[in-house]
């Protein structure tokens, strides 16, 4: 009889060949968060460089504050769901100051960003839709496609001719069309070609959802994310995202000017069936948000910090995405050689995600960094020496003489 976890064996064995590396990547304790940028990690001080903490709002002062009184005022949680239990007034001055950042009618706010995906996605689109994905989504987006009814079809990882390819297939099928994309990609940190999936959008007469997790508080004159870097704010139907990158919390978001948009409420099963986001997040997401909307030199400081490290690695010759952004990758071939190369990193007092098949695209292994406002020009050249060090340590780097004739 086959037992109750033999199919994850292969997961098991894999696990097992990173750990055996000399560490487990995917169970790292940080004994103490000593700031934005830094933490204690088996007793080393060690610079984060794989939180997501874009804008470094995690321990903004005003930010804690807020989550403090919030706890003393209301108490340290919901229990329940809004359905059930009602919402408290943060929830909706929460939402009513999203609707008013990204100049929409409509939002909704979920528990986490995931979450945000799940409900929104698995609920706009029927049992007769088709919901037109990008290969490379999100997990979040693959569970959301798992848990609705409508037909599913991925199209090329950015590719707006094969996305119109394949709504042209399906032109004469009854049922909406919506197509899911993100902003910036989590994985690879490329940038979605959103005007030309606009112009595809309409060509068809389709709904456009975009992710927006890793680009809100990061792109756009105001931070609203790659949608308003690329100018096509009102041609978005959709736009889901979450507290728990530039916002340095936890939560998710739905936002929309669709007429009927708060049926959703009550036919949303991830929305009904969770407990709301308790006083103390909400009250820090609110005074986040406002910290971006009256610092816009935290973008600044945050994209002078891209160039400081893209810059550097590219320079080391590391290959990395093609388009710099918060996330910057490194990519290798091996996976066992990443997870030596992670630990000899962490060793090293330098702390970045590990990402592996099937989590990346095309079988390929990261070293995934992410820049934080708040980092130092110090830090990022530090990581950038222990990088290239470790680089040329285990064989990362290409030959010096191919190096300059790849500059050239």
């Amino acid at each position: 009889m086959m037992g109750l976890f033999d199919r994850f064996k292969s997961v098991r064995d894999a696990h097992g060949a990173l750990k055996a590396c000399g560490g487990d990547p995917f169970g790292v304790k940080m004994e103490r968060v000593l700031s934005t940028t830094e933490a204690m990690i088996e007793g080393r001080r060690t610079i984060l460089c794989g939180t997501n903490n874009y804008l470094g709002l995690t321990f903004d002062p005003d930010s804690v504050a807020a989550a403090q009184q919030a706890i003393a005022d209301f108490g340290t949680g919901t229990t329940g769901s809004r359905i059930a239990n009602g919402s408290y007034s943060g929830h909706q001055a929460l939402e009513q100051d999203l609707a008013d950042f990204y100049g929409k009618k409509h939002c909704m706010v979920f528990t986490t960003g995931y979450q945000a995906n799940l409900g929104a996605i698995s609920t706009l689109a029927g049992p007769n839709d088709f919901l037109i994905i990008d290969a490379d989504s999100h997990a979040s987006i693959y569970d959301a496609c798992r848990l609705g009814s409508a037909t599913v079809i991925r199209f090329k990882h950015n590719d707006p001719v094969d996305l119109d390819r394949r709504l042209a297939r399906i032109a004469n099928e009854p049922g909406n069309k919506i197509i899911v994309v993100e902003g910036i990609y989590s994985m690879l940190g490329d940038h979605a070609p959103l005007k030309e999936f606009v112009a595809v959008k309409k060509k068809h007469g389709a709904y456009l959802l975009v992710d927006e997790a890793h680009s809100m508080g990061v792109m756009g004159a105001t931070g609203r994310g790659l949608l308003e870097a690329e100018g096509v704010d009102h041609d978005v139907d959709f736009v889901t995202g979450t507290f728990s990158k530039s916002m340095g919390a936890i939560g998710g978001f739905l936002i929309s000017d669709h007429p009927e948009f708060d049926i959703l409420r009550v036919a949303c099963r991830p929305y009904m069936f969770t407990a709301s986001l308790p006083p103390s997040i909400i009250a820090s997401v609110r005074q986040s948000l406002a910290v971006l909307r009256a610092k816009p030199e935290l973008m600044r400081k945050l994209w002078q910090n891209v160039d400081t490290l893209y810059n550097g690695l590219q320079a080391a010759g590391f290959k990395l995405g093609t388009q710099k952004g918060p996330v910057v990758a490194v990519h290798l071939t091996d996976p066992v050689l990443a997870g030596v190369a992670w630990n000899a990193l962490l060793k090293r007092g330098v702390y970045v995600n590990l990402a592996l098949p099937p989590a990346t695209p095309s079988g390929t292994a990261l070293l995934r960094c992410s820049v934080c406002a708040a980092h130092s020009t110090e830090q990022l050249q530090h990581v950038v020496s222990v990088l290239t060090e470790v680089g040329e340590e285990f064989g990362l780097l290409p030959q010096p003489a191919l190096r300059i004739a790849a500059a050239e």
